[in-house]
C-alpha cells in the first residue's frame, strides 16, 4: 500500500510537472508570437515613407504633428490592455485571442517611430541586448526557490512612481531626471520578469485543466510577459540607441 501511495504521489507530481511545463511553454509561445508580429508590422512601418506618414501630418509650417489615427494607434492599446484585465471573467477565450493578435499589430505600428529616430543596427543591436536580459531573468524565476512575492510589490509600488516621474518629466524636460527614470525602468522591468515567470510557473502547478479558463490565463500571462520585454527594449533604447541624422 505505501509503495502504491509513494507511486500515486510521484505520478501526480510528474503530471503537474508535465502541465507546469507546457502551461509556462504555451505562455511564451504566445508572447515570442506576439512579439514577433509587433516587431515586423513596426518594421514594414517604419521603413516605408507612404505608411509612416499616415501616423503624421505636416503643419503648414513645415513641422510635423500626429495625425487623427496616429492618436488612435498610441492610444488603442492602452484601451485594449484595460479591457483583457478587467473583463477578463466575461470575456471569450477567442475573443482575448483576438485582441491580444490586434494588440500586438497597433502596438508595432505605434512603435514604428523608432525607425526614423533611431538607426536599425543600434535598434537590433538593443533588441539582443533585451532579449538576453530577459532570457536570464526568465530562467532565474523559473529556477529559484526564493519567494519573489514581496519583490514583487516591491517593483510594482516602483512602477507606480516612475509612472508618476515620467508625468511630472512630460512638462518638467529635464534629461537627468530621463536618465534616472531610464535606469530604474530597466531594473523594474528586469525584476518584474523574474516574478512574472514564477507566478506563471506557479499557475501550472495548479493544474487548472479547463480549456477556457486555461487560454485566457494563457493570454493574459503572455501580455504581462510581453509587457516587461518591451518596457525594458523601450528604456534600453535610450542607452544604445544611435540617432538617425
Amino acid at each position: 500500500n505505501m509503495n502504491n501511495f509513494e507511486n500515486n504521489y510521484l505520478n501526480e507530481q510528474g503530471n503537474t510537472r508535465v502541465l507546469s511545463n507546457s502551461f509556462v511553454a504555451n505562455v511564451f509561445l504566445w508572447m515570442f508570437g506576439a512579439l514577433a508580429l509587433s516587431a515586423l508590422t513596426a518594421y514594414i512601418f517604419g521603413t516605408s515613407e507612404n505608411l509612416i506618414s499616415l501616423l503624421f501630418t505636416v503643419t503648414p509650417q513645415g513641422g510635423a504633428r500626429m495625425s487623427l489615427f496616429g492618436w488612435i494607434v498610441t492610444f488603442a492599446p492602452l484601451i485594449i490592455v484595460m479591457t483583457m484585465s478587467f473583463r477578463v471573467n466575461k470575456m471569450k477565450a477567442s475573443s482575448m485571442m483576438a485582441l491580444f493578435v490586434l494588440y500586438s499589430v497597433l502596438m508595432g505600428v505605434s512603435l514604428s517611430f523608432i525607425f526614423t529616430a533611431f538607426t536599425s543596427s543600434s535598434i537590433f543591436k538593443t533588441f539582443i541586448i533585451t532579449a538576453g536580459m530577459f532570457g536570464i531573468m526568465a530562467i532565474v524565476g523559473y529556477t529559484t526557490n526564493t519567494d519573489l512575492t514581496k519583490f514583487g510589490s516591491i517593483l510594482l509600488m516602483a512602477l507606480v512612481g516612475i509612472i508618476i516621474a515620467t508625468l511630472v518629466n512630460f512638462f518638467m524636460h529635464s534629461s537627468s531626471l530621463d536618465f534616472i527614470i531610464s535606469i530604474i525602468g530597466v531594473i523594474v522591468f528586469t525584476g518584474l520578469t523574474a516574478y512574472d515567470v514564477q507566478t506563471i510557473k506557479r499557475i501550472g502547478m495548479m493544474g487548472i485543466n479547463e480549456g477556457e479558463t486555461m487560454t485566457k490565463i494563457t493570454i493574459h500571462a503572455a501580455l504581462n510577459l510581453y509587457l516587461d520585454f518591451l518596457n525594458i527594449f523601450l528604456y534600453l533604447l535610450r542607452f544604445f540607441g544611435n540617432n538617425n541624422d
